[in-house]
């Protein structure tokens, strides 16, 4: 019971709210027992229709309000007490503060309080009060400000915190898609391969072949789903240390020389375009070992002031092409990380750009 009542006062408005109202209740209540008048009784009425129709009828309650404010200062130079003061200052405060009312109501319902009191102040007050009055509403309008651009500012995180989880579901979504659809989808064909070669063949080394095959594909997989879990919780090894050890197992795998240098100040990327400069460079590694599987490959990471540059250089083999899809993948992934890749042989050389802004 505490605990509901405590999240309660925590949710309730601190300045218009239903705390505040019953407070100022109890305090019209009691300038009302002090001062019982006519104009008073019926501004406390006003009052009391307010806070009973504010959220089922708010044209009839932001009316009842204004007059609550202004049937008091009709009577601001009688009472002698201050409690037509307190009336009038607590209902007009209540006006500026509530959010929906637009400017021109709040200057307007200003300008008809200080029209009403003249009447009934003499000229030698009369300026003391419409000061007191014109900085209760300076300082309301202020704190409404204040209110409406924190609660501006509450909506543009909420937007944004929004969009950023949509983001990161369609990362997720094409994570999964990009490891199980490639990984699992060649696996399954490799599998039925074998089959065939088992059950209609009777080719026990073809099978055998398409096993290995199917194996390493496994182990492909199992090495993206890994890479692709890094991403998703941003748990991501620094750039050089990856395309290191990238270069160490190409090395240990193949038996060839690889030489990786860096250059520039290394800095943080993001997530996405570091996943997607690391599997650019696998998939160049592949290729290398696919296409010239004895020739040396040098691999560069370069940090400059607006981007990071990527670049595997190896000999042009006998099969080498413009690409594939692997690469073809990798270049949709950079871009969108919003990079590019370029790929192409020069100078009997195969090489492979990949570019990431900063």
């Amino acid at each position: 019971m505490l605990r509901r009542a405590a999240a309660l006062v925590r949710a309730d408005d601190p300045e218009t709210g239903w705390i505040v109202r019953i407070a100022l209740s109890v305090l019209l209540i009691w300038a009302l027992l002090g001062q019982a008048t006519i104009p008073l009784a019926a501004a406390f009425a006003c009052w009391l229709v307010f806070v009973a129709t504010d959220h089922r009828w708010p044209r009839l309650a932001r009316t009842s309000l204004a007059l609550a404010a202004l049937l008091p200062a009709a009577v601001v130079g009688a009472a002698g007490d201050g409690s037509a003061q307190l009336f009038l200052f607590s209902a007009l405060f209540i006006f500026v503060m509530l959010p929906r009312i637009p400017l021109w109501a709040i200057l307007g319902l200003t300008a008809a309080v200080l029209a009403v009191m003249s009447f009934s102040i003499r000229s030698s007050a009369m300026l003391a009060q419409a000061a007191v009055i014109v900085i209760v509403v300076l300082f309301s309008l202020h704190r409404r400000e204040h209110r409406l651009r924190t609660e501006e500012r509450a909506r543009t995180h909420e937007a944004q915190a929004r969009a950023a989880a949509l983001d990161e579901r369609a990362r997720i979504a094409r994570e999964l898609h990009d490891v199980l659809a490639h990984s699992l989808g060649a696996l399954a064909v490799q599998l039925e391969v074998a089959e065939a070669e088992l059950t209609e063949k009777r080719d026990l080394t073809a099978a055998a072949t398409r096993v290995r095959r199917a194996r390493k594909l496994a182990r492909d997989g199992l090495t993206e789903a890994r890479s692709a879990v890094a991403a998703l919780r941003a748990d991501v090894s620094p750039l050089p240390r990856a395309l290191a050890d990238l270069a160490a197992a190409h090395r240990a795998d193949h038996g060839v020389q690889i030489s990786l240098c860096t250059r520039g100040s290394a800095h943080n990327l993001n997530p996405a375009a570091e996943v997607a400069l690391v599997r650019t460079a696998r998939e160049a590694l592949t290729n290398a070992a696919k296409h010239a599987p004895r020739a040396e490959v040098t691999v560069s990471l370069e940090y400059t002031n607006s981007a990071v540059r990527l670049t595997v250089v190896n000999e042009c083999g006998p099969t080498s092409s413009d690409g594939g899809y692997g690469l073809v993948g990798a270049r949709e992934r950079l871009a969108l990380a919003g990079g590019t890749l370029e790929a192409g042989a020069a100078d009997g050389m195969w090489q492979v750009v990949a570019e990431v802004p900063r």
